[in-house]
């Protein structure tokens, strides 16, 4: 059985809002709602989301504000914005920024439907896995499995221990709570006791990096939340 898709929506506006979460719900999403920008804008960073559809005029916080927030932290997440802005400078800086697509009120609940299905289709489409990647002097070849360390050495890395790095790189900039890791990257319930396996991975793994745990150069712990890539990160 698939999974939901879980879309947020960030809309002030009660009525779209609520008609934009009953079509979704419909169709068969799971959905998350906020009404202001600096709750949507938490959410859409830290929440485990498929797809954001943000709202351009907000309190607080700008859809535009969020979606470049969205963009540095969360690069692979699709993003759709709804405005009732018509002018092409608009649409042109939405996508260029970063908008997946950009849609303009008013809509109907099929053309949405169909956009979001469109972008998401795209999405998983798209060669957003990472494929090779320098590292604070360490070359990661995730197809092979393979880490170059700075003195020149090879290790192989375990399935799981490729599966961590990599969902990591793909959410740089944030910290990644265990039980996510977990739920997201091997498709197992979060526990107390279960949440431990991930520590000793991360301890493996940093051994294979000689990435030093006492001053580690690659994967940050960040206490009382998980673990996080340190910047620097690059395809």
């Amino acid at each position: 059985m698939t999974a939901k898709k879980t879309v947020l929506v960030v809309e002030d506006d009660p009525a779209i809002r609520r008609g934009l979460v009953d079509a979704l719900q419909f169709a068969g999403y799971a959905v998350i709602a906020s009404a202001e920008g600096r709750d949507g804008r938490e959410t859409a960073l830290g929440a485990q989301i498929d797809l954001a559809i943000l709202d351009v005029v907000l309190p607080n916080v700008s859809g535009f504000d969020i979606l470049a927030e969205v963009r540095k932290c969360r690069p692979a997440l699709p993003v759709i914005l709804v405005t009732a802005r018509g002018a092409e400078h608009d649409r042109v800086h939405g996508l260029q920024t970063g908008a997946d697509d950009y849609v303009v009120k008013p809509f109907s609940s099929k053309e949405l439907l169909a956009r979001v299905a469109a972008v998401l289709r795209r999405s998983a489409e798209r060669p957003s896995d990472v494929g090779r990647i320098a590292l604070a002097g360490r070359a990661i070849d995730f197809d092979r499995r393979e880490v170059e360390r700075p003195d020149g050495s090879r290790v192989q890395l375990s399935e799981r221990e490729s599966d961590l790095l990599r969902y990591l790189v793909q959410n740089r900039g944030r910290a990644v709570a265990r039980s996510e890791i977990l739920e997201r990257v091997w498709g197992l319930p979060s526990g107390d006791m279960t949440t431990r396996a991930i520590d000793m991975h991360v301890v493996n793994l940093r051994d294979k990096l000689a990435d030093p745990p006492d001053a580690p150069q690659v994967v940050l712990t960040v206490r009382g939340k998980g673990y996080m890539l340190a910047d620097g990160g690059r395809p």
